[in-house]
């Protein structure tokens, strides 16, 4: 078991089992999918799948996020794409606060004489990457794209 590497949630980690699968297969390396699977528990220092399944269902669930991701969605309705530069877990479970810098500038107001553009912002958000906030319409203040 590898202590120092912070561990992904069980989604997270099928999903990176399926880009290593794939990966392999396009390098003429076909494997099925329960060796990506054993391959990725002995990436994270586990002696296979099921040991890493059970340390990874130990954990407190964690942000949808981590440091310095890239990530994409809306923000007040405004499509971004931008780099999570700060992630702090709130009081309320699975809540957390992020703050992402903008690749490119949003506006964030919807008056057509007016405008305000924003490169960074922060916003609550929950484990499924959505703010409980919501804007006049209904919609979140900010709704990450979760793979």
């Amino acid at each position: 078991m590898n202590e120092y590497l912070p561990l992904p949630s069980l989604p997270q980690l099928k999903q990176q089992a399926k880009r290593l699968r794939a990966q392999l297969s396009v390098d003429a390396q076909p494997i099925s999918h329960s060796q990506s699977l054993e391959m990725l528990a002995h990436q994270f220092g586990y002696k296979n799948w099921n040991v890493l399944h059970a340390a990874c269902g130990n954990q407190p669930p964690g942000p949808p996020v981590t440091l310095g991701a890239r990530v994409s969605g809306q923000y007040l309705g405004q499509k971004f794409v931008g780099e999570v530069v700060a992630v702090a877990a709130l009081l309320q479970e699975d809540q957390y606060r992020i703050t992402v810098n903008f690749e490119e500038p949003v506006d964030v107001v919807k008056f057509v004489g007016w405008s305000n553009m924003r490169h960074r912002v922060s916003s609550q958000i929950s484990g499924q990457g959505r703010s409980p906030q919501k804007t006049s319409d209904g919609q979140p203040v900010m709704q990450l794209d979760l793979i």
